[in-house]
């Protein structure tokens, strides 16, 4: 498949600034489409950099769709890591003659990079594109867990056109259904009604009250590392640190908090794509938010040169194997521990059709506090949560 065909090259200008540096930047070591240069192979990449030129569905927030360039501005200006991982920037996808177009372009995009084994890393546009992102697993008919970083649901009334106020709802309405889980990471209560929060509980998927993340970081690792797909709203940032959307707010992650989110995510060897969106350049000051939205991919790529391979097993000797007893199942829950991060993970009971259909499922990161859950005799709530799913 030839996913060139839905791209524009870089403009050389954006390389000027990090040309000139006498030390190598990000912007001189990574491959990318370049005026004149041919796309880049897919054999040659691990991570793939894609900008979306589009926001005509970005709710009060028209001017995102420039987003993309202003972050490489400041991205291709700093020090990589000491990363083996291959980059490329491939370029922006053309706006589409219609929105439709556009979703089509990003999510055969996504669709063939995933199915190579790159992670694609994409600066939006809208939030409605992760809509279109989910269309590409869709494609590969792949069933994933996806975990937003979002100050609300985005479900929107059933009935109303898709939009970024709305691509959660249309996703969940989508038959057949390839998505697993749903985890909103910072939700702020005054954003979400009742009706969303019970809606939330009845389809067993997870929401995480912004207090309890920030009074304890670690707690998002877990969450993001059972993550297929990552999409990221600016907006879950408050506006001191990220102004560049029109609707931001005052309370959110701190910067530093979003870096630590988005280096966790990019650590899971289950993570296979990542979106960021709603940064508008238009409400920006001095470049702040697209410093951090850059600082952030940054943190992407440092946190895809740390994975370990950690992939969870009975058979795997690399992993810990511990079988705590409880009063509830003959068998105890089987927990493992990986001998080359400390990272935990559990294994949900369900019988045999459901370990094939769910493969990538029923084992559960977790944390060593679920593990002393379990020792007490009690069923951890993530592990319950997920059990319910699979009966």
């Amino acid at each position: 498949m030839d996913i060139s065909i839905y791209f524009e090259p870089l403009p050389d200008e954006l390389f000027d600034s990090a040309e000139t540096i006498s030390h190598p930047r990000i912007g001189q070591q990574m491959l990318a489409y370049r005026q004149n240069a041919d796309f880049p192979e897919a054999a040659d990449v691990d991570i793939a950099l894609i900008g979306v030129v589009e926001d005509r569905a970005a709710v009060n927030n028209e001017g995102c769709a420039d987003a993309a360039n202003e972050v490489r501005k400041q991205l291709y200006r700093l020090f990589p890591g000491s990363w083996t991982a291959r980059i490329a920037d491939l370029g922006n996808i053309r706006k589409g003659f219609t929105i439709e177009d556009t979703y089509y372009a990003l999510s055969s995009t996504v669709s063939y990079l995933v199915a190579n084994k790159i992670l694609p890393v994409i600066i939006g546009g809208g939030q409605d594109l992760t809509y279109a992102m989910y269309k590409g697993y869709e494609k590969l008919e792949q069933i994933i867990n996806m975990a937003a970083v979002d100050p609300m649901f985005d479900l929107g009334e059933t009935q109303s056109e898709l939009d970024s106020h709305t691509y959660l709802s249309r996703i969940i309405m989508q038959r057949p259904n390839y998505l697993f889980n749903y985890t909103n990471l910072g939700y702020q209560t005054y954003f979400v009604d009742q009706p969303a929060l019970d809606l939330m509980k009845k389809l067993l998927f997870d929401s995480y009250r912004l207090g309890l993340l920030t009074a304890d970081m670690k707690e998002t690792e877990p969450l993001v590392r059972n993550a297929d797909l990552l999409t990221f709203d600016m907006g879950a940032i408050r506006a001191a640190d990220a102004p560049g959307n029109a609707n931001a707010g005052p309370n959110g992650f701190s910067g530093d908090q979003a870096c630590q989110i988005t280096r966790y995510a990019a650590m899971s060897d289950k993570l296979s794509s990542i979106g960021f969106f709603e940064y508008n350049p238009a409400y920006d000051r001095r470049g702040i938010t697209a410093q951090l939205l850059a600082q952030m991919i940054w943190y992407v790529f440092e946190g895809f040169n740390a994975r370990k391979k950690d992939i969870p097993s009975r058979e795997n000797d690399a992993f810990i194997r511990y079988t705590v007893p409880t009063s509830d199942f003959s068998d105890g829950i089987l927990f493992l521990k990986s001998r080359k991060s400390d990272r935990w993970w559990m294994e949900v009971i369900c019988g045999a059709d459901n370990r094939r259909k769910y493969a990538n499922h029923y084992i559960v990161p977790c944390t060593y506090e679920d593990y002393q859950t379990a020792c007490n005799n009690e069923i951890p709530d993530r592990w319950w949560q997920v059990y319910q799913k699979l009966m």
